[in-house]
């Protein structure tokens, strides 16, 4: 199976408050893999609240380019155990649960964060999640090139060759997050596994 679960509390990311939170409890009371959770975490009591019930690791996104004395804050209580989950379209990051583009690159976001003890980025082209188009593999490329951490890449990912053009990025390109070609039968988990691991 898979080495890490990877969860979005997407009505969360929207409201800017966790909203699923019991949901996420259940999970984590049934899955025998490490889970890392983001989605409407903008506060250290909710970094705090997650890692309390076992969560492995915490994806912070528009908190983190908001406001870094939070994000400061809780890489020093929970040192690589936060990523960073930048959402770009056309190399700006967007924010709020993708219905802003903000005027910043992700180079200059990159860079930014290259002093903090990151578990890692993930890097989400917005333009291409869920949309079985493939990755935005030049943009991954650039992320991978410039990022001082770990790197996973997220959207667009719709086969095998595409995972392997991802992992042939270089030993920073840690992972990859997939999600509508599992749930639309287009990519079968064991095998796309099997892809990645020689």
């Amino acid at each position: 199976g898979g080495q890490l679960l990877h969860l979005v509390d997407l009505n969360g990311a929207v409201d800017g408050q966790p909203r699923n939170f019991s949901d996420i409890e259940k999970i984590l009371t049934r899955v025998s893999v490490p889970v890392q959770v983001g989605g409407g975490i903008r506060t250290i009591e909710t970094v705090r609240l997650y890692f309390s019930r076992g969560v492995h690791r915490v994806v912070l996104g528009t908190s983190a380019l908001n406001n870094p004395g939070f994000l400061a804050q809780a890489c020093k209580e929970f040192p690589h155990r936060v990523i960073v989950g930048i959402d770009a379209r056309d190399g700006k990051v967007a924010v709020h649960g993708w219905t802003h583009v903000s005027g910043t690159s992700v180079t200059d976001l990159v860079q930014q964060l290259g002093g903090y003890p990151l578990a890692g980025i993930i890097y989400t082209d917005i333009a291409k999640d869920g949309m079985l188009a493939g990755p935005n593999l030049a943009a991954l490329r650039e992320m991978v090139d410039s990022s001082p951490v770990a790197v996973i890449a997220s959207g667009g990912i719709t086969c095998l060759d595409d995972l392997r053009a991802i992992r042939s990025l270089g030993s920073r390109m840690t992972g990859a997050i997939v999600g509508k070609a599992l749930y639309d039968g287009k990519l079968d988990l064991p095998e796309a596994i099997q892809a990645v691991a020689s």
